[in-house]
């Protein structure tokens, strides 16, 4: 079993990438602070945390931010479909 930390942001159980995950955000983190992963629909992302760790791209003049660094070359491979699942 893989127990090294990978950066996981997400809420929800699965991800992925695999491994370990970080607990869900604290009620003072959420609301403007969290999205929802394009590519792991239903895994809550903290921003703030997602943009330290490189977690996201822009596309078409919107941000979008990942549970975790496997989900970015998902993201581009495909933007457009990933785009309109956010």
């Amino acid at each position: 079993m893989n127990t090294e930390n990978t950066g996981h942001q997400v809420a929800s159980t699965g991800s992925c990438c695999g491994g370990g995950q970080a607990a869900a955000p604290s009620p003072a983190a959420a609301g403007d602070d969290t999205a929802v992963c394009p590519v792991m629909t239903g895994s809550t992302v903290v921003k703030s945390v997602a943009e330290a760790q490189g977690l996201f791209r822009d596309y078409d003049g919107n941000r979008y931010w990942f549970c975790c660094a496997g989900c970015g070359p998902a993201f581009d491979a495909d933007p457009a479909r990933y785009a309109t699942t956010a």
